[in-house]
């Protein structure tokens, strides 16, 4: 939000402090300057242009279309400048820029005017166009002022250039208060009040003598729906002119970012930004039946926003609708096509209204309507403001626009919303604030946010909120109102912090994250951040998960995305098919992400780490001019090193049915299933749109914790060689590997160490079908002792006559 310093000083008199101390007031007041910016209304203020008089114009000796010129500009010696306007003529009064002036060019860029030689000439400055001022469009010829001016006299005091210096507000959701720049005034002066011994108070305009000029048209208001319209109040004013608004107000709201547009128009954009309260106006002939009912239509009726696009209404949407229902408008958010302001408008019908802050937010986010309005609605306006605003704009409206108040005004409000009461305790203030603020102090704060005792009790008092602050409804909020004003600066820090240090067995999960994180990055893995919002349509359509199992959301930004994601592995396709259609096909990827689940009637919440792969494994280059691709056993050897890292003993692969891979693997470490590594099948692939094999693992990230440990168990390396064993063997494709390492571990003793496949076979003529030929290798050691033939042979024979018994394979010799 931005704030003009030029129109805070209609309330308060700030002459007294510097932009530099008034940015760290806003900053103490919880309203944080992003930006301060000094700005001019026209580029440059006109700075080194003065009036000049021509008092001779002769022919350029050495160029048909250049005039010599002599021109009086009040500093003695005339200026001798060559002109080459077809309108330059003696006599005339001219803006002249002098030597060192700076103009700007229509895109923005500066240049210096300089003395030089034009075709041999001196030329000692400019006369000036309009368009070369930044005064206009025109550049047929010089501009031409009037007679009676002085030479001498600077541009920017004709021309009536101002300056303002404009502060950009960062905003928050809660501050309904700060919404204007009466709102942020009023903060301001409590500020200075209760810190600066400010006498002055906040500045308003008489509204006293507004008031109905005559009989005339006026406009029957129906409210249908009090809850979604607690207050809505309105006048008629006839006869009015459309036009340019005058400087003063389109420099206003240029200071702050607005386009002006036309006096009315630009009349309620001004009310919306000093008081908060968002007006619109109708044309009073084009209010169908010269009634206006605010009420909500049934969903899926269309209707033309201003914007010209069409739109289909929800069964929330709030309207403001002609007698017969026919909208007009989208009540706090947009206007409609036909029922605006134009040209042609000579009486109006101006609406200024409270609507609830849940109805209008729903309809914004759902159209994607974001307007200024909507923004103010959304947190909350002051429901005591509306007839106020509405005076305040018909008496610029009568000044700037003409016309007269035909109506009494329109005042609906059928409910008053009182406001808030809350008690407090003092006690609960200091403890909280950190610092015993003395009670005649909290009461000066008090008086200065305009919030009243109700009732005073020693401990406390309950208190009575101003209805423009919607957010302060607990003493926690009136609290923090307290230290707004008080300063943050002034609680004095501690002179000493204490702190307790724990120690804990279990991995703490920060460090596991930024551990693995450190682990993968280093890999040539990049970490991915998806949105944890999904659309229902994609998982039952895929048939992944039933829709008992989704948990769905009220998402009014985005229809689509109105469940919370139930697994990680959509997004990782999402992730994969939005950077292959940007042509980055060799994707490393890993992220660390929640899935949430209803399970019997509960959501249940899991943080989950995936890592996924597709393409190559790395980049081509001199030394590796074939990379190999990203494949199963890529993404495992990463798991594996994973599990090693956090130190999880008992680890194994089991395979599992899953319908979203071709095939897949559980993961186990301590006897607990800690995650899932498989190949995405090729439907879910082309569902999303992915040409390329991708690789998944998913480790439920609490499970990987409890089953990591931080003690590690060492032994002595030993002095003694190992020796290896080597065997070949035919068995049936579905005997895993997994099951003979796990035999030989069972049938030898504590002298085998490890058990390697280092080959696989397949022969169908010399094996049969169905069957293959596995190479395992065996290594051995002993720490006491050299082993020898007659210490291994044994083991074996053993073994390879167990597996014959059990699996009916072959041992080839």
């Amino acid at each position: 939000m931005k704030i003009s310093l030029n129109w805070l000083s209609d309330y308060l008199d700030l002459k007294d402090y510097s932009v530099e101390k008034l940015s760290d007031i806003f900053t103490s007041l919880g309203l944080e300057v992003a930006s301060v910016d000094k700005i001019e209304t026209i580029k440059g203020g006109l700075n080194g242009i003065v009036i000049g008089h021509v008092l001779t114009v002769e022919k350029h000796p050495n160029a048909d279309r250049l005039s010599l010129t002599t021109v009086d500009v009040g500093r003695g010696e005339p200026l001798r400048i060559v002109c080459g306007a077809p309108n330059v003529a003696a006599g005339q009064k001219v803006p002249v820029a002098t030597e060192g002036a700076i103009l700007y060019s229509q895109s923005g860029e500066p240049w210096e005017i300089k003395k030089g030689k034009i075709r041999g000439e001196i030329s000692e400055g400019m006369i000036c166009a309009e368009d070369e001022l930044g005064l206009g469009e025109s550049h047929a010829g010089i501009m031409v002022l009037p007679e009676a001016l002085v030479p001498g006299t600077l541009a920017r005091d004709y021309f009536n250039v101002t300056e303002d210096v404009v502060f950009e507000i960062e905003l928050t959701p809660n501050r309904s208060d700060a919404t204007s720049h009466l709102g942020v005034a009023r903060d301001l002066a409590a500020y200075l009040i209760v810190n600066e011994g400010y006498q002055g108070k906040v500045q308003k305009i008489d509204l006293s003598h507004i008031k109905k000029d005559r009989n005339g048209l006026s406009i029957n208001v129906v409210v249908e729906d009090e809850q979604a319209c607690p207050r809505y109040s309105g006048l008629t004013i006839n006869g009015v002119k459309i036009a340019d608004s005058p400087g003063w107000l389109q420099n206003r709201l240029r200071a702050i970012g607005v386009r002006p547009i036309n006096n009315i128009v630009d009349i309620t954009n001004y009310i919306l930004h000093e008081y908060g309260q968002p007006l619109h106006a109708f044309d009073a002939d084009q209010i169908p039946g010269g009634e206006i009912r605010i009420k909500k239509l049934a969903a899926g009726t269309t209707f033309v926003t201003l914007d010209e696009i069409e739109r289909k209404l929800t069964d929330h949407d709030l309207m403001i609708c002609g007698k017969n229902s026919e909208g007009l408008c989208i009540a706090g958010v947009f206007g409609g096509l036909t029922s605006g302001v134009t040209e042609k408008t000579t009486n109006i019908f101006l609406e200024s209204a409270h609507f609830s802050a849940k109805t209008v937010r729903k309809t914004s986010m759902h159209h994607i309507l974001r307007t200024d309005a909507a923004m103010v609605f959304e947190k909350g306006s002051d429901p005591t403001v509306t007839v106020e605003a509405l005076k305040r704009a018909a008496m610029l409206i009568r000044e700037i626009a003409g016309g007269e108040i035909t109506s009494d005004i329109v005042d609906i409000y059928p409910k008053e919303i009182k406001p808030a009461l809350v008690q407090v305790k003092y006690e609960h203030i200091n403890r909280l604030i950190g610092i015993e603020i003395p009670l005649e102090q909290l009461k000066r704060i008090f008086s200065a946010l305009n919030i009243h005792f109700v009732e005073e009790k020693e401990d406390g008092a309950i208190l009575q909120i101003p209805t423009d602050k919607a957010d302060v409804t607990r003493e926690a909020d009136v609290i923090e109102e307290v230290l707004r004003i008080y300063g943050l600066n002034n609680v004095p820090l501690p002179e000493k912090v204490t702190i307790s240090v724990s120690s804990n067995d279990r991995k703490e999960n920060y460090r596991v994250r930024n551990h693995l994180s450190e682990y993968l990055t280093g890999q040539s893995f990049f970490e991915t951040m998806s949105l944890s919002l999904n659309s229902s349509k994609k998982y039952l359509e895929t048939e992944v998960c039933s829709k008992d199992e989704l948990v769905f959301i009220n998402n009014t930004s985005n229809v689509q995305l109105d469940i919370l994601r139930p697994e990680m592995l959509f997004s990782t396709l999402e992730n994969v098919a939005y950077n292959q259609n940007r042509q980055q096909k060799d994707l490393l990827m890993f992220e660390f992400g929640r899935a949430y689940k209803m399970i019997q009637g509960e959501v249940q919440e899991r943080e989950y780490l995936c890592i996924f792969g597709t393409g190559l494994s790395q980049p081509a280059n001199w030394k590796v001019k074939s990379p190999e691709p990203v494949d199963f056993y890529l993404i495992k050897s990463h798991c594996t090193n994973i599990l090693s890292r956090l130190n999880i003993g008992m680890q194994h692969f089991e395979e599992k049915r899953d319908n979203r891979f071709e095939y897949v693997l559980s993961i186990f470490g301590k006897e607990a299933e800690i995650g899932i590594i498989g190949k995405v099948n090729d439907p879910l692939k082309s569902y999303f749109g992915v040409k390329q094999d991708v690789y998944y693992a998913q480790f439920d990230f609490e499970k990987l914790i409890e089953a990591g440990s931080n003690q590690f168990i060492v032994g002595e390396i030993s002095r003694f060689p190992g020796t290896t064993r080597d065997i070949a063997l035919i068995l049936d494709k579905k005997i895993r590997y997994e099951e003979l390492e796990q035999e030989a571990f069972l049938v030898m003793d504590k002298t085998l160490k490890s058990v390697d496949l280092f080959d696989v076979y397949e022969n169908e003529t010399q094996f049969g079908k169905e069957k293959w030929s596995y190479a395992l290798s065996f290594r051995f050691e002993d720490v006491n002792k050299t082993l020898k033939d007659e210490d291994i042979d044994p083991q074996m024979q053993r073994f390879m006559d167990h597996l014959e018994q059990k699996f009916k394979l072959k041992v080839r010799k």
